[in-house]
């Protein structure tokens, strides 16, 4: 039986590898980084576009507005808008984005050959020429003069820098101003049950899954004892994480997982292999971290952001696990969460929740309701140390979580007795699910990015019996007919782990 599975093992790489021959698909370039370096000057901020990257970028972006300038490199007028458009560009695009998310500033050099359909397709007359719309109405279209309706609109008041911000601010009812220094005059979403902004959460998610994992491998955490932790998490993520390219990022590092942290991994003739992964392994693409949050952003530098991202992470994860999960992903989460989690303080207030767990978890449900109210008793220990020292977000303070307005059928009164809220826990769960999972998913549904996850990850390769991750050779096929890439990862992972056991020093798992 086992040769038979090696076979199917070999059959399926094989196929991996003839799918990956046949479909080559240029790189994406994401969005709001920096591109360039202006020889040794400060970085352009507006992304250069051409005809091979100019759908893949517009359809990735998750900000919500684009403009497009279409222009000549051999054209002095060109050159000596440049700095007018950077300056607007340093506003929105970048790491360091004032504010960031809303509006995609891109170029496109129509004297450059490759460029010449594409500029013709949007019949540019002149140089340079703007177009503004949302970021998908870009995308395998174009644009004519003599068009009675479009999406795509021309910019006619953007001689300087100052008109061409005047001219954003009408469009989308905003006061920017080109002085305007990161996290001052920051207008946020004050209704945060907003739903695209909810949904833009999912970027917040894998910036805290990268973010996460650059600190583990910037501090050398991998070690011996914290290479079973680490590898359930990563299964957790391969199957439940919400992002689609993180889920892929995860699923390439269990592949290669050995070959990068071998047994030996943490002795002193590995160190200069380390300082290469730490460069080499990005969880969830070369473009994550971006170097910004979304909904995840604090009215002040130093608030909300990671944190946030990552109880975000784990909240998406509760609501997408079965139930014949939810004790692993107790284990995985708890185990990640005491072995990597830098913050000490934090770190030992959670890893004292999960030991005061003394039953396993048969539900999906009951997880689901053990991380949100561990999160509010976060909050409450925090809403308290941040109001006696003032080091609070003012715009958002720590709260109970749902507030009332967002689940009036959560609660059901006031315990006199304690001053304690009395939950609806079946509408709680219910608000939970929708929030976390339909909602925020619902940006990259609407990108077709998500796919069908109960086919792409069956459960049983999650679940692992005796106190061992060991995952079925069996669904592998499943798999594979899905998506061939997932399909052959799993194939070659689990020709790798198949003879393998991890033991769990905190929390054994139970046989389900």
């Amino acid at each position: 039986m086992s040769g038979m599975y090696s076979y199917l093992g070999l059959f399926l790489c094989l196929l991996f590898s003839v799918c990956c021959s046949a479909t080559t698909f240029p790189s994406r370039r994401v969005i709001l980084r920096e591109v360039n370096d202006n020889g040794g000057d400060h970085p352009d901020y507006a992304v250069d576009l051409n005809v091979t990257n100019f759908d893949a970028v517009l359809k990735d972006t998750p900000a919500t507005y684009a403009i497009v300038e279409f222009f000549a490199n051999w054209c002095p007028a060109c050159r000596n808008y440049k700095p007018h458009y950077e300056k607007v560009a340093r506003l929105f695009n970048g790491p360091e984005a004032v504010h960031p998310g809303i509006i995609l500033m891109t170029r496109v050099d129509c004297a450059s050959k490759i460029n010449t359909k594409l500029c013709d397709k949007f019949s540019v007359g002149h140089y340079p020429m703007l177009f503004w719309g949302p970021p998908t109405k870009f995308v395998g279209s174009g644009w004519e003069p003599k068009q009675e309706k479009s999406d795509i609109r021309v910019i006619d008041d953007a001689r300087t820098a100052d008109r061409l911000l005047n001219w954003i601010n009408k469009q989308i009812g905003s006061t920017y101003g080109l002085d305007d220094q990161k996290f001052e005059n920051e207008h946020l979403p004050s209704n945060i049950s907003d739903t695209e902004q909810v949904a833009r959460a999912i970027y917040d998610v894998e910036e805290a899954t990268s973010t996460a994992f650059d600190i583990i491998l910037e501090h050398k955490m991998i070690k011996p004892g914290t290479r079973a932790s680490l590898i359930k998490f990563l299964q957790l993520l391969t199957a439940h994480h919400p992002s689609r390219r993180c889920r892929k990022g995860t699923a390439e590092l269990l592949v290669s997982f050995d070959d990068l942290y071998p047994a030996d991994f943490g002795s002193p003739n590995k160190q200069d292999d380390d300082k290469g992964l730490v460069k080499n392994i990005k969880i969830c693409g070369k473009d994550v971290p971006r170097g910004y949050w979304m909904f995840c952003r604090g009215s002040k530098n130093e608030t909300r952001g990671f944190s946030c991202g990552l109880w975000v992470l784990l909240h998406s994860l509760s609501v997408r696990i079965e139930d014949g999960e939810s004790q692993f992903t107790f284990n995985a989460t708890c185990d990640f969460v005491h072995d990597f989690f830098i913050c000490e303080e934090c770190r030992q207030h959670f890893y004292k929740m999960c030991s005061s767990v003394s039953s396993p978890f048969n539900k999906a449900r009951d997880y689901a309701l053990w991380l949100w109210s561990t999160h509010n008793r976060v909050n409450e220990r925090l809403m308290k140390e941040e109001a006696s020292l003032g080091t609070g977000d003012p715009k958002f303070p720590k709260t109970i979580w749902p507030p009332r307005q967002l689940c009036p059928s959560c609660y059901l009164g006031i315990d006199q007795r304690n001053n304690k809220i009395e939950w609806n826990q079946d509408e709680v769960f219910k608000f939970l699910t929708n929030y976390y999972r339909n909602t925020l998913t619902a940006l990259y549904k609407d990108k077709n990015i998500v796919g069908n996850d109960e086919v792409e990850v069956a459960v049983e390769d999650l679940i692992a019996a005796n106190n061992a991750i060991v995952v079925p050779l069996g669904a592998a096929l499943a798999i594979a007919v899905a998506s061939c890439a997932f399909g052959a990862l799993a194939c070659y992972w689990r020709s790798q782990q198949k003879s393998r056991k991890y033991f769990h020093r905190l929390y054994s798992l139970k046989t389900i």
